[in-house]
């Protein structure tokens, strides 16, 4: 077998390889999800994260890391948008971290300016777990946790993993998912497109559109928070979060 045809060889049984193009973000792939069954909630879990079911997933691309400082200072500058709340922080405003102190409608907006949109729980839950809907984003162990994360109990970061905030969005990928995409779970949490309410049922009176859903974790997240399939009920309005950034998505026709 030639050089070549062993590197190719390689490449296709390469874990975490998958489908790929640079999309429209400078820097920030859009990793190819592809369609088919897919496993979405749990049984053994809080009672907002039941019932567990099998879903027909279509196919859809999602950025490889959470959208950059840089990355959001381009769609400011090319918008006039506000700047993020912490984009002159001294650690958090770094280029490479993901931009936190958005809102819901600061992270719509660039994604909107793109072509893309903020991921659904669905689609979420299924770029974090992969097809068999393991509970990391690495697989079903979280002995060893290759992400960003805190301290044992909510909720303050530490520096045990090698930052005492965020990370860079390229960081741990020991972590990625399936497919490729990093930091699914820890650095910090995402905003999804969905509105809280339970997955079967009605939300109650004083919830029911009120909140968005935050999904992954963060830097300053215990363990019990690191899965995926925790869901965070947040206020669409606040904009104040260290801790709260986002990706977009692609979803193919």
């Amino acid at each position: 077998m030639s050089d070549l045809c062993a590197a190719a060889l390689l490449l296709a049984f390469t874990p975490h390889a998958a489908a790929a193009d640079a999309g429209p973000i400078a820097g920030n792939p859009l990793i190819g999800i592809p369609a088919g069954p897919f496993v979405f909630g749990r049984d053994d879990g809080p009672e907002n994260e039941r019932p567990r079911r099998v879903l027909d997933g279509q196919a859809f691309a999602i950025n490889r890391t959470e959208i950059t400082n840089r990355q959001y200072r381009r769609f400011v500058e090319e918008t006039g948008h506000r700047s993020a709340f912490y984009a002159n922080h001294p650690a958090l405003g770094l280029d490479d971290r993901p931009v936190v102190g958005v809102s819901w409608g600061d992270a719509t907006a660039f994604c909107r300016h793109y072509g893309l949109s903020l991921p659904s729980e669905r689609q979420y839950e299924r770029a974090a777990r992969g097809a068999n809907g393991a509970a990391f984003p690495w697989g079903e162990h979280g002995n060893v946790v290759p992400a960003n994360f805190g301290t044992d109990d909510c909720c303050s970061g530490d520096a045990r993993d090698g930052y005492p905030m965020t990370a860079p969005a390229d960081a741990f990928t020991d972590g990625a998912s399936e497919e490729g995409v990093l930091n699914l779970v820890g650095n910090v949490w995402e905003w999804t497109s969905d509105i809280y309410a339970p997955y079967e049922g009605n939300a109650s009176g004083e919830s029911a559109g009120q909140y968005r859903v935050l999904r992954g974790g963060s830097w300053n997240s215990d363990p019990s928070h690191l899965t995926t399939t925790y869901r965070l009920a947040y206020d669409p309005e606040f904009r104040f979060a260290a801790n709260g950034g986002f990706r977009c998505v692609r979803s193919e026709p």
